[in-house]
């Protein structure tokens, strides 16, 4: 089947994307987001926070068939990983605390925050970081996940579906794709146009039994 470019349908509301969001396990094969729509969903999957503005993570986006087929393998052989559009792989970063004067310096240059802030944010996150490994991890996952849940927001958004996808080797994929000794891989991201359109998202537990107002 010949790959072509899918136009996405007009843009929804934050509201209506949320209501409308489901998990998409069967995608129709043939279709692509271009270089620009993919660069446009990471974008906004980047304006999702994190701890101390760490942006801790990093995102790689499998399109082309042999960078799905390399994923599917460790996956667990699942068949979305090829059929979806495109496959993110978010990955989570340790240590990002030594990085944080460099990440933090933009804002700083245009006025957002102050220098000594910045020193103040930088000094807070060594004093919690610094060989913890533990903490360092949770704020990998963390973040990756709030990028994760931005991204296929974004989608919706834009008329696209996605399903979030934890059946996969980590250790396979860090190989696979060459991930640094630092980068934790979280979660995947599959996103393109469903197979059917009989997917409805499925009843969720009442308020009543997961929300306590003290």
């Amino acid at each position: 089947m010949a790959i072509h470019q899918a136009l996405a349908p007009a843009a929804t509301t934050i509201q209506q994307a949320i209501a409308s969001r489901v998990s998409i396990h069967a995608f129709a094969p043939g279709h692509a987001l271009a270089d620009a729509d993919i660069e446009q969903l990471v974008q906004q999957a980047t304006q999702a926070p994190t701890a101390f503005n760490f942006q801790n993570w990093r995102f790689v986006a499998a399109r082309s068939p042999a960078a799905k087929q390399r994923l599917r393998a460790v996956a667990y052989g699942q068949q979305k990983v090829e059929d979806a559009a495109v496959v993110f792989i978010i990955c989570g970063s340790l240590q990002a605390h030594r990085r944080l004067a460099e990440v933090l310096q933009p804002s700083v240059d245009d006025g957002i925050i102050a220098l000594d802030v910045a020193d103040a944010l930088v000094n807070a996150a060594h004093a919690v970081h610094e060989g913890n490994a533990a903490v360092q991890r949770d704020e990998a996952i963390r973040s990756a996940s709030l990028a994760a849940m931005t991204l296929m927001l974004a989608a919706q958004g834009q008329g696209w579906v996605s399903c979030a996808m934890s059946g996969f080797d980590p250790q396979g994929v860090s190989q696979a794709f060459a991930l640094g000794a630092e980068e934790v891989p979280v979660v995947l991201v599959a996103v393109g146009h469903a197979a059917t359109a009989d997917e409805r998202q499925k009843r969720r537990r009442p308020l009543a039994d997961v929300l306590e107002l003290v």
